[in-house]
């Protein structure tokens, strides 16, 4: 499973102009399955995605935002493992 933390690296301007273009890609690849959550870090200084697909599916839609496309922000990718899990959430486990 994959965590990928977006960290903005420009004004907030810019990263609202390309906001409706990375809506629009994040939609597509929900529609795809790449992603299983999405949404914006508290203060909003980028986002959150989380992935359960392969690290190379990943890394091609990664590639397809704009955010990325046009050095709108920073991505990290953090792979692990969930061993544990809440209740209504085994989809999530490993294995």
């Amino acid at each position: 499973m994959f965590v990928v933390a977006l960290t903005y690296k420009v004004p907030d301007e810019i990263v609202d102009f390309h906001h409706p273009g990375h809506m629009a890609w994040l939609k597509e690849a929900f529609d795809d399955g790449v992603f299983l959550a999405s949404g914006r870090r508290i203060p909003a200084v980028g986002g959150v995605l989380l992935s359960r697909t392969g690290r190379a599916t990943l890394d091609a839609s990664l590639a397809k935002d704009p955010f990325y496309i046009n050095g709108v922000a920073d991505f990290e990718v953090i792979e692990f493992t969930a061993t544990s899990v809440a209740e209504g959430f085994e989809n999530l486990l490993e294995g």
